[in-house]
């Protein structure tokens, strides 16, 4: 298999048959049938466009089919989809999409379907390209940013419509790829260079310090400046959330649901090698992981450990800073995962009492004048501040504390797409009183 839009075909409908997490799909489909740079580049493309903007692919589909695109098979949708998203998005001639949509739909074993697929595209063709967007404000920001509608009117009833504009449009596209410098061993400029050399752009980040934005990059884990440790992958979010700790060299820091490992590198980073962080997760390989990576990078003072931290671990002691970072709905990564935003507001329900029974067991290793932090990399206030302002309300000995640094005197904070970061959630809380 060497073509790109069957690659791209075969790992979608893997995607919709396994529920599969779709950057592992591609990946394994890329693998199994290696493909020249440009040739993994448009797949990738394709591959991913196709699941951000799925329901403004199935609208116009709806338009012109005869049949809706829940009653067409799998690969006829999907050859559809990858059709009507290279004529609205991608820099193909007319007649190469619609040509190879159809020869698609053969390669994919449905060559009866081949004369549908012709005529739906040509029929969209015929309309100039219209994506019929309705008049409700809800319906059309869905159509418009392919995201369904609950998550639409949960953005627009808790953060209004310009902050929620800007998340929804920045939830399509290429997420930028962000890193932190490993400040123990190298400072940013000398670290531009090196990636210049390494055919990478670097570019400082315009408000966070040692924080790099790079274009260019190919496979990062190849270039000889991250097998040398210089650098780790970090989006600016969860970089703040690090920064919001307030650390100082010699303290000892409790990183509760550690992996994949960047916030616990960061505060590594930030003791200047005096203190210790201790990193926990639940699974066993991920925590490997993490102390691999951080034997790379030359990160000493990193404790790693399998622990389910929704259950009280004395042995582990005291805590001058507690990072809670939670697992969560994922609804504020939906750019780097974008399957998630699919995913019904009903399957997250309980997922709130797991980050409070954390979070209320995460408190118990804080020192008295400690810092305790909480975080999820999602918009939804019933995984965010509902949890903290019940956990406020049932331990009187924490008190929200400012957040500092580029989020100033809030104590608590969602971030959608401020800074160029991920979706995110911050809550700080100081133990003893005021801060």
């Amino acid at each position: 298999m060497r073509d790109p839009r069957q690659i791209a075909a075969n790992a979608l409908l893997d995607v919709q048959r396994r529920a599969a997490w779709s950057n592992l799909s591609l990946d394994t489909f890329l693998r199994r049938h290696p493909l020249p740079p440009a040739g993994a580049a448009f797949a990738s493309a394709l591959f991913y466009g196709v699941i951000e903007r799925r329901l403004t692919l199935d609208a116009c589909i709806a338009a012109h089919a005869a049949q809706p695109p829940e009653k067409l098979s799998p690969e006829v949708l999907t050859a559809l989809r990858l059709g009507i998203y290279q004529l609205l998005y991608l820099d193909v001639p007319d007649h190469a999409a619609v040509a190879e949509s159809v020869e698609l739909a053969r390669k994919l074993r449905k060559p009866q379907a081949a004369g549908f697929v012709n005529g739906v595209l040509r029929a969209f063709l015929r309309s100039g390209k219209a994506v019929p967007l309705p008049e409700a404000p809800v319906a059309r920001l869905s159509l418009e940013f392919s995201c369904p509608e609950p998550l639409v009117e949960l953005l627009l009833e808790n953060y209004g419509d310009p902050p929620a504009h800007r998340f929804l449009a920045d939830s399509l596209g290429r997420p930028p790829v962000t890193i932190r410098v490993n400040t123990l061993r190298i400072d940013s400029n000398k670290l531009i260079d090196i990636l210049e050399c390494e055919g990478v752009r670097a570019t400082p980040h315009q408000l966070l310090a040692d924080c790099l934005l790079l274009e260019q990059t190919g496979s990062l884990p190849e270039l000889k400046s991250y097998r040398d440790g210089l650098f780790h992958v970090q989006d600016v979010s969860s970089q703040l959330a690090v920064h919001a700790l307030n650390l100082r060299p010699g303290m000892r820091v409790l990183d509760t649901c550690a992996a994949p490992g960047g916030k616990t590198f960061t505060a590594a980073q930030l003791l200047e090698g005096k203190g210790e962080v201790v990193a926990c997760d639940l699974h066993e390989k991920r925590v490997g992981l993490i102390a691999r990576r951080a034997q790379e990078m030359g990160l000493t003072g990193i404790t790693t450990l399998c622990r389910d931290m929704s259950g009280f671990h004395p042995d582990l002691g005291e805590f001058d800073a507690v990072l809670c970072d939670m697992p969560c709905s994922g609804y504020g990564v939906i750019r780097r995962k974008p399957e998630i935003k699919y995913k019904p507001l009903n399957e997250f329900a309980n997922i709130s009492n797991t980050q409070y029974n954390i979070l209320v067991s995460s408190a118990k290793y804080c020192k008295g004048e400690g810092s305790l932090l909480y975080s999820t990399c999602t918009f939804n206030p019933a995984e965010n501040v509902e949890v903290t302002e019940r956990f406020a309300r049932e331990h009187p000995a924490f008190s929200p504390r400012p957040l500092g640094g580029l989020l100033g005197g809030d104590t608590s904070r969602t971030l959608l797409a401020e800074f160029g970061g991920d979706g995110f959630y911050l809550a700080a809380f100081h133990k003893g009183g005021n801060p």
